[in-house]
């Protein structure tokens, strides 16, 4: 059993079905699924206020703020359904506003980058909730808050009569409950009703699957009822639900410890913590694979992949507001749209990475995706820069960890290892031969993929910081330069075979030998493809 819906319809469910890792071409396909994705939830108007300080206020001692730009954008449900359109869902808003300037002014955002608003009512007898902040230079000087009251009965009742009509027809269903009592009362019991009881698998008379469950809460616990696929806390919402245990610096650690109270806390299949700059990790339940890591002839034997940790690629400081919503819209497009878990995750770090780089409130869109992914080639990095960088690692105490290899057809078994060698350290280096080398080491036919598109590739894996290119066959010259605290490889090697070795231990590095895939090598990928025509 999978978390990714196992929808049917059309070609680019079928291939996305088979992607390995992120690549620029992924955004669009999931655009061109157009997963229908329905978002049920509070509503807020987020607002941007711009101005220079060059005075104190005489009245008190609090700074004059002269305000010379206002930008208005959705938050909470909103950005998060603004964020899914934007990424090529279909999406149904179901949410309430006060009939005020607020709720005019976020129906208007949402609708002009085309989120279906039939579902987002406005109640007189509430006020939109508004959360606007003054920011001077880089700094935020204040945040006001207005909040509404929630929607009451009789809106409810609205709410839950449309959430009826558009429910059957969803690939995904997104709750995003942050404590603003839209998915009180009749919202609530209609969600419980007509999704608590599905099966993962379930078919009913007309072929139709019960849509991918998702829920981001402020107190996800409140939805254990509701069996969700999905539960996204932060690592604080996490920790409150792991009742009289302590915080630790290594959040990532302290989830794993736990990860069965968290299922048991979340009554999800799997939860996914987000650990801000930290990444995220995901945790699935004993009867759920993320993915396992199959073997060449299609068949699992590979080892079922028990957790998923992405890494946050590092930015400068800004005041950005509303990645947590990227993140959890990108990964349910994802899943919904066929995509492996893995590879789901690592899409939805690579949004969420594009929108800190922003200031404010914003989104992510098929063609930033596109762009940010088609960049990451940049990221091959000559081995003098690398020897710079490894420098000021070491500097600041991280670990670094290297591995080389081809890398010619990434696979399940490629990423799976990739993802273990970031657990060693801090930073993992990936050095890939090239094109000239791999044909030495391989055959005048290979390799398949250049050395840019394969090492493009790879920096679209969040578990890899570098990539760098070598020529010889061996990396020890690599190692001899990086001196990386570890050198990893896959398990169908050891330490007396490796020619490296040597090179390691004269400067008292180590050599990890990770799990092996057995039966899954790029040579039997490559044979099959061509057996098969590029099935």
């Amino acid at each position: 059993m999978t978390i990714t819906q196992d929808l049917t319809a059309g070609p680019e469910r079928s291939r996305l079905a088979k992607v390995a890792a992120p690549s620029a071409e992924v955004p669009r396909l999931i655009a061109e699924a157009a997963p229908r994705v329905v978002v049920v939830g509070d509503v807020m108007l987020d607002g941007w206020w711009h101005g220079d300080v060059r005075r104190m206020c005489r009245e008190a001692p609090a700074p004059v703020v002269e305000v010379h730009d206002r930008e208005e954008a959705p938050g909470g449900a909103a950005n998060t359904a603004l964020n899914a359109a934007c990424l090529g869902a279909v999406v149904s808003l179901v949410a309430v506003t006060g009939a005020d300037a607020a709720g005019t002014s976020l129906r208007r955002l949402l609708e002009r980058d085309g989120v279906d608003c039939s579902g987002l009512l406005a109640d007189p007898d509430t006020t939109t909730t508004t959360k606007s902040r003054i920011v001077a230079g880089d700094q935020i000087v204040a945040r006001l808050d207005e909040a509404g009251n929630g929607p009451g009965q009789a809106v409810q009742r609205q709410l839950a009569a449309r959430l009826a009509e558009v429910l059957p027809s969803a690939d995904a269903v997104l709750v995003c409950d942050y404590g603003g009592g839209t998915l009180d009362g009749a919202v609530r019991e209609c969600l419980l009703g007509l999704l608590s009881g599905r099966r993962s698998g379930d078919v009913d008379a007309h072929g139709a699957r019960p849509p991918l469950v998702v829920v981001d809460a402020h107190d996800v616990g409140r939805w254990r009822d509701l069996r969700p696929d999905v539960a996204t806390p932060n690592a604080e919402e996490a920790l409150r639900l792991l009742v009289g245990v302590a915080a630790s610096p290594d959040r990532a650690a302290l989830m794993r410890a736990h990860r069965q109270t968290l299922l048991e806390a979340t009554g999800a299949r799997c939860v996914v913590v987000t650990m801000d700059r930290d990444g995220t990790l995901a945790l699935p339940g004993d009867d759920v694979a993320l993915g396992t890591a199959q073997t060449a002839g299609g068949r699992g034997g590979g080892g079922r992949i028990t957790d998923h940790r992405t890494w946050a690629r590092p930015t400068s400081e800004k005041q950005a507001s509303g990645a947590g919503d990227t993140f959890v819209a990108c990964l349910t497009l994802g899943l919904a749209s066929g995509l492996p878990a893995p590879v789901a995750l690592d899409l939805a770090q690579a949004a969420a990475d594009v929108v800190v780089q922003r200031q404010g409130t914003s989104v992510c869109t098929t063609a930033d995706m596109e762009t940010y992914l088609g960049g990451l080639g940049n990221v091959v990095i000559d081995l003098e820069d690398l020897v710079r960088r490894v420098e000021v690692y070491h500097h600041e105490g991280q670990r670094v960890v290297l591995t080389n290899g081809c890398f010619d057809v990434l696979h399940r078994g490629h990423t799976r290892f990739l993802e273990q060698a970031r657990h060693l350290g801090d930073a993992l280096i990936v050095a890939i031969n090239d094109d000239e080398s791999v044909r030495r080491l391989k055959g005048p036919d290979r390799p398949i993929n250049p050395a840019a598109d394969r090492a493009a590739v790879l920096a679209a894996l969040s578990c890899v910081d570098h990539v760098t290119v070598f020529s010889q066959d061996t990396a020890v010259s690599v190692i001899e330069r990086l001196r990386p605290d570890t050198y990893a490889k896959g398990g169908d090697y050891s330490p007396d075979t490796l020619a490296e070795t040597p090179a390691v231990e004269a400067y008292g590095g180590e050599v990890a030998i990770l799990d092996y895939v057995p039966d899954h090598s790029t040579s039997e990928v490559v044979r099959r493809i061509r057996v098969n025509g590029g099935d």
